[in-house]
């Protein structure tokens, strides 16, 4: 079964269809992830994206009930150049093909992806389609011209409601732009009694619910789409200790003065080098995003930059310097990825217990 993905810059790609029979439209971007397949489709960060994947190969392990990031994932294409005839491990419980497929997503395998990549890497992220029929190519790429991918996305993926994951020791609101569940796994390895509310939660509603802590999510698209959170954020660092994730980082950053841009093709794998300013400390990470806090926009009088980048040397971490808030652009729940940073976690919960003792004493 042909499938085709077109391009807004004119170029077409000619693969075997899998997945879904469907036609669907994203900005088409990469992950350089040697594993993680099933991670990276439900990652909420991926929303309205069709994903294409630098490794040759993908499905080689399946797909199982434990990996999901979220149950009814945004992403809106998959493409690979090689999708395996045999899938096998001891937690598979079926095949990326029949996943996808369930999910509603299409995907392209035997296309060129070291070519498309480096097209990218060139021209940065586009637009593309996915389609089965290319006879009326000329139609196909004025729908596609036509197409708005990036609006609202994060009232796409959010939750409409509020929900606990309960636990009996700290007491932490998670606001959800996009949330992976892995962050909540982490969250619950510490035990934590969790809120989980919708992106639009105010800061009064957060005060409410008597928390310990904030911590905001990853999700997707641009950061200044959301002025209300930006506002709730200024709220909630002066009274609560706060710690953002991705979006949730890009959130801060506008919050206290910063700038946000629009990268050329974004950061997005789980091999991406970090250093940590203070201690010299580098450690490998998960990142999935396509925006970035500007360096020189960030006020030093009210933050530090804790860590950066080392391939291009974008910010990675900020912590303020008043109030007990920090954040960082990749991912330390690291699922998938290495677990070098996951010990962010655990400063977030001493974060915690200082403010707590301080308001015991």
């Amino acid at each position: 079964m042909k499938r085709y993905l077109i391009l807004e810059d004119g170029s077409t790609y000619e693969g075997e269809g899998f997945g879904a029979h469907t036609t669907t439209t994203g900005e088409v971007v990469f992950t350089t992830g040697m594993t993680g397949y099933q991670e990276a489709v439900t990652d909420q960060s991926f929303a309205n994206q069709i994903l294409v994947f630098t490794n040759p190969l993908i499905g080689n392990y399946g797909v199982n009930l434990d990996d999901y990031e979220s149950i009814e994932p945004g992403c809106k294409g998959v493409i690979c150049h090689e999708l395996a005839r045999v899938s096998s491990n001891w937690r598979q419980q079926g095949s990326f093909a029949a996943f996808l497929e369930q999910m509603g997503i299409p995907g392209i395998t035997g296309i060129d992806t070291r070519a498309l990549t480096k097209k990218l890497r060139v021209a940065g992220t586009m637009k593309g389609r996915i389609i089965e029929d290319l006879t009326d190519a000329e139609h196909a790429f004025s729908q596609l011209t036509a197409t708005v991918v990036n609006e609202n996305l994060v009232a796409q993926v959010s939750t409409s409601k509020p929900y606990p994951n309960p636990g009996s020791k700290r007491n932490v609101v998670v606001v959800d732009f996009g949330l992976k569940h892995s962050i909540l796994r982490e969250l619950a390895q510490r035990d934590c009694n969790t809120i989980v509310l919708p992106y639009t939660a105010t800061a009064e509603e957060i005060f409410r619910l008597k928390p310990d802590g904030v911590l905001l999510s990853n999700g997707p698209g641009d950061p200044k789409s959301l002025p209300a959170a930006i506002k709730m954020v200024q709220k909630v660092e002066k009274r609560l200790p706060l710690f953002g994730i991705c979006l949730g980082h890009q959130l801060f950053a506008l919050a206290n003065g910063a700038d946000t841009f629009k990268m050329k093709f974004g950061h997005r794998g789980f091999n991406h080098p970090v250093k940590e300013i203070a201690t010299g400390r580098i450690c490998f990470t998960s990142q999935n995003h396509g925006y970035a806090v500007a360096a020189e926009s960030v006020d030093s009088e009210l933050m530090n930059i804790t860590y950066r980048e080392l391939n291009d040397g974008t910010v990675e971490g900020l912590r303020h310097k008043n109030y007990p808030a920090f954040s960082v652009q990749f991912h330390p729940d690291a699922a998938p990825g290495p677990h070098d940073a996951v010990a962010i976690f655990d400063d977030f919960m001493h974060m915690i217990d200082v403010r707590k003792d301080e308001s015991d004493a």
